[in-house]
C-alpha cells in the first residue's frame, strides 16, 4: 500500500486536551463521515454504522491520551482502521440473525471481504475523499457563485473549460483562473491538516 500523509500530529496531540472543542469538532468532522461509510460497506445498515461511528470516536477520546506519534510505530488512521474493524465485528456478532448483515452471514462476508490491511487501504482513500470534502466546505463561501460553480463543474464534475465557461457564461480563460483561485485555497486547507503542501497536491488529486 502506498504510503499517503499522515493526519498532522498537532490535531491529534490537541486531542489529548478534551477541552479542546475546535480540535474535536475539526477531527469528528473529517472522521466520523469515513467511519460511517467503512461499517456500511462491511455491512452494517445505517443507523447501526452511525451508533458504532459513536462508540469508535468515544473510544478514540477515551484512549488518545495514550497514543503518542511516532513514524516507527502504527499509524494513527491504521490503527483506527483496527478499531473499527474490531467494533464492526462486535456489532455483527451482536445482531440477531434477521436483522441487516447480522449473524454469521455477516461474520463471514466481513472475514471473507477484507483483512486488516484492506481496512487500512479503504479507510486511507475515504479519508482522502473527505478530507477534500472538508476544505471545500471550509473555502466554499469565499468565492462568488459563478467562480464556485466554475471551479466545481471542471475540478469535481470534470466538464471541460470550454463546456464550464458556455455554462457559466465566462471567458475559457476567467474558468482557468477561478479553479486556480479555488484550487489553491483547498490546497491552502488540506496543508493546514496534513503540514505539507506535497501532501495537499496529492489529497487533491485524490478527490
Amino acid at each position: 500500500m502506498a504510503t499517503g500523509p499522515e493526519t498532522r500530529p498537532s490535531l491529534i496531540l490537541r486531542l489529548h486536551d478534551p477541552a479542546d472543542d475546535a480540535a474535536w469538532e475539526e477531527f469528528v468532522a473529517i472522521y466520523r463521515p469515513v467511519i460511517v461509510r467503512l461499517a456500511e460497506f462491511k455491512g452494517l445498515q445505517r443507523c447501526d454504522a452511525d451508533d458504532l461511528a459513536q462508540q469508535v470516536l468515544l473510544s478514540v477520546a477515551n484512549n488518545i491520551g495514550r497514543w503518542e506519534h511516532d513514524p516507527q510505530r502504527a499509524r494513527f488512521r491504521t490503527w483506527l482502521a483496527h478499531a473499527v474493524r474490531n467494533a464492526t465485528l462486535n456489532a455483527l456478532t451482536r445482531m440477531p440473525a434477521d436483522r441487516g448483515a447480522g449473524g454469521t452471514t455477516g461474520m463471514l462476508a466481513l472475514e471473507n471481504h477484507a483483512g486488516a490491511t484492506d481496512d487500512a487501504e479503504m479507510l486511507e482513500l475515504e479519508w482522502r475523499r473527505e478530507t477534500f470534502r472538508w476544505a471545500v466546505d471550509q473555502v466554499r463561501d469565499e468565492f462568488q457563485p459563478q467562480t464556485w460553480e466554475a471551479f466545481w463543474i471542471t475540478a469535481v464534475d470534470g466538464l471541460s473549460a470550454s463546456e464550464a465557461a458556455e455554462k457559466t457564461r465566462k471567458s475559457i480563460g476567467a474558468v482557468y483562473v477561478a479553479r486556480s483561485r479555488v484550487m489553491q485555497r483547498v490546497q491552502a486547507k488540506l496543508k493546514e491538516l496534513t503540514g505539507d503542501v506535497a501532501d495537499a497536491e496529492r489529497l487533491e488529486g485524490n478527490s
